[in-house]
């Protein structure tokens, strides 16, 4: 048990990566670990498309890219987002850091828990990730905007199903360099009422 809570306690998000890529076994756990993730109802609706072909990671990163030319910010905006925006003007931008594996998880559009049981398979899939020494972040650029017309156009190409939005992806890949110092906790965050 004890390795499970430091399993936890360790992982960081990774925005820094080398070019090798993860092995077939080790993705072929990570997904595994993805579909035992609850969901309600037992649905098991979402759906994974993994994206390891670095040229298409690229065209996906321009449409993303020309995405965020075209959205309008302002103060109201989130912060995230009008960060992204101002990186992504920069030539050298990337929205999944140069990782070589980008996990995108839709599930159905119409069904209720989907951001909850995907969000779930992402947690499985970044903690054995981290057991098995494969760095990973949460990604929210295609989610942000999986109803652009040529970014929706594209994941449609790639398989992932018309009927879904996207509710998150994943970066995989080895860490290049030392992994990030845990940030301290916030303190008030928890009401125990016995």
């Amino acid at each position: 048990m004890s390795n499970v809570i430091e399993n936890i306690l360790t992982r960081r998000s990774i925005r820094k990566y080398t070019d090798q890529q993860i092995s077939d076994e080790d993705l072929k756990i990570i997904l595994e670990a993805a579909k035992y993730a609850p969901s309600g109802g037992n649905s098991q609706t979402w759906h994974f498309m993994v994206l390891q072909n670095k040229e298409k990671l690229l065209q996906l990163n321009g449409y993303i890219k020309s995405a965020f030319e075209k959205l309008e910010v302002d103060e109201s905006t989130y912060r995230s987002i009008r960060t992204g925006k101002e990186a992504s003007k920069n030539d050298s931008y990337n929205f999944y850091y140069h990782a070589p594996t980008l996990i995108i998880v839709s599930n159905e559009a119409d069904y209720g828990n989907a951001m909850a049981d995907s969000a779930c398979a992402i947690e499985n899939m970044f903690l054995v990730s981290h057991y098995l020494q494969i760095g990973s972040c949460w990604i929210n650029q295609v989610s942000w905007f999986c109803n652009d017309k040529s970014v929706r156009t594209f994941l449609t190409e790639l398989g992932v199903p018309e009927n879904h939005k996207v509710c998150g992806s994943i970066c995989l890949g080895y860490r290049d360099g030392n992994a990030p110092v845990a940030k301290e906790r916030k303190e008030n965050i928890v009401t125990i009422i016995k």
